[in-house]
């Protein structure tokens, strides 16, 4: 079994992938593989065709996706929004009964609202949607920050 966890950061190493790593360690406890696909700027600099589709066979082989994306101004990151708006008119049906998770990553706030944004892809594709025990978001400015995020890493 495998998950395709997307990335919709611009900063690699940041606190969304943070978040995801986090995800990624609990699946491997339960012997399920992942990969985090990075998207950074490939979605605005004239490559989103070329990732849509790489992406597009990976979601063939994927039984599970997690999207992750910080906020900004209470909405998750435009790359992510333009990549997932092309992905699903592309890849919709190999997506379709699929699981899905989504996460956020804040400093502050934005995260309920920017969750809400990210669950209507699976949730119109016919994918069900894996939840928690709570909001499955993680606050910090840095990397270093989410790890001291107790809460946000338990959920």
């Amino acid at each position: 079994m495998k998950v395709l966890m997307i990335n919709g950061s611009r900063r690699e190493h940041g606190c969304t992938e943070a978040a995801l790593r986090f995800v990624a360690e609990a699946l491997k406890e339960e012997g399920i593989d992942s990969e985090i696909i990075f998207v950074g700027t490939d979605s605005v600099n004239g490559n989103l065709n070329a990732l849509v589709k790489a992406l597009k066979e990976k979601c063939t082989e994927a039984d599970g996706f997690v999207f992750g994306s910080p906020v900004y101004y209470a909405s998750p990151s435009g790359e992510i929004q333009v990549v997932l708006d092309r992905l699903f008119s592309m890849a919709g049906d190999e997506m379709k009964y699929k699981p899905a998770a989504v996460v956020t990553s804040a400093r502050r706030a934005g995260t309920t609202a920017s969750l809400d944004v990210l669950a209507k892809y699976p949730s119109i594709n016919e994918m069900p949607i894996v939840t928690s025990c709570y909001w499955p978001m993680v606050h910090g400015k840095k990397p270093e920050d989410v790890q001291k995020d107790e809460e946000g890493v338990y959920v």
